[in-house]
């Protein structure tokens, strides 16, 4: 298998909604591009990613067929929405649930223990034959940290 970081993904597309000098709402097709190899987070996997904020706190990421991460906590609370493709996440517990384009996830793993194994977190991986494209949304405190299931209802 070809390494999935020689060369960047291609441009993902969206529709823009705006308005015109006249006031006049418009669509237009974009795409964003000039997405970087990078980490998320400490100790993260290296994914595509382009910040949508200059502060941070909106990704699209771009996670190439065979991607796998060792490991790892969500260092900052976020929801990851899927927008193609699919991933997977298992938690310590051994559970392991596939999320499909059109779902999302919220990563709430923070101050995980590390097990005698060397399990801490989460492990996460692409699933399927296309690339998974996600966006991420996240804050830049601690509002959301260790947030428990039913905190959003």
């Amino acid at each position: 298998m070809d390494d999935p970081f020689n060369q960047a993904p291609p441009p993902e597309s969206y529709w823009h909604l705006w308005s015109d000098d006249d006031g006049i709402s418009r669509q237009q097709r974009c795409t964003i591009s000039n997405v970087q190899l990078g980490q998320l987070g400490p100790g993260d996997s290296p994914q595509f990613s382009r910040d949508l904020f200059e502060n941070g706190n909106a990704f699209v990421t771009y996670l190439p067929v065979g991607w796998t991460a060792d490991w790892h906590e969500n260092h900052i609370p976020k929801w990851i929405y899927v927008l193609r493709g699919a991933w997977s996440v298992q938690s310590m517990d051994g559970q392991l649930v596939v999320i499909r384009a059109g779902e999302y996830s919220f990563g709430g793993d923070q101050d995980c223990i590390a097990t005698p194994d060397g399990r801490r977190g989460h492990l996460s991986a692409q699933v399927g034959d296309e690339p998974c494209v996600q966006l991420i949304l996240q804050r830049n405190d601690d509002r959301w940290r260790r947030a428990r299931p039913g905190s959003f209802q």
